[in-house]
């Protein structure tokens, strides 16, 4: 079996965006219910040196769609500011990135493929081709931010457990 760009990338996109959907409406539920606000959460971080809920959600959405126009583009930016947002502000961002990944095509995702992409930081650029940087920079990246976020809110009290983070599995049909 051959696995093509599109197949190593676009579906783990997709289940890890998704999970992170129901993740966050598990946390919005669970602070509403409590009578809070879950825009409280959005602070959070897991300790003083680490950034808070708001970039983990917004480095997912960065690491999954954002990469792939990135890759288009030719050239990726590190985040400079994140979004001034609230929680369901944050939602929505989330839930349209897992839209666009829907509507990519397999032969618009394969045709990527040997793409030269540049990485800037700073002064910083490191050289990829599209799959180096997709397979070995935004996806290790998106599920760095992705359980960063899981761990907040697990942390918090929202009631998650395994299968949440996991979301949709790409199971025989």
């Amino acid at each position: 079996m051959t696995l093509s760009l599109y197949d190593t990338v676009i579906p783990p996109f997709k289940q890890l965006v998704g999970s992170m959907q129901g993740v966050l409406e598990k946390g919005a539920q669970h602070y509403e219910a409590k009578g809070r606000s879950p825009d409280d959460l959005l602070r959070e971080r897991i300790f003083d040196d680490m950034l808070p809920l708001t970039f983990q959600i917004d480095s997912v959405v960065h690491h999954s769609i954002e990469a792939i126009e990135e890759v288009k583009a030719g050239v990726s930016h590190a985040r400079s500011s994140i979004p001034e947002k609230d929680y369901a502000g944050f939602q929505a961002m989330v839930a349209e990135a897992r839209q666009k990944l829907d509507a990519l095509s397999r032969d618009e995702v394969d045709a990527l493929a040997g793409k030269d992409v540049v990485f800037k930081f700073k002064d910083l650029e490191m050289p990829f081709k599209a799959e180096g940087f997709l397979l070995s920079f935004s996806k290790p990246n998106l599920y760095f931010h992705a359980t960063t976020a899981y761990d907040i809110l697990r942390m918090k009290g929202v009631p998650l457990g395994k299968q949440d983070f996991l979301g949709q599995l790409q199971l025989k049909t």
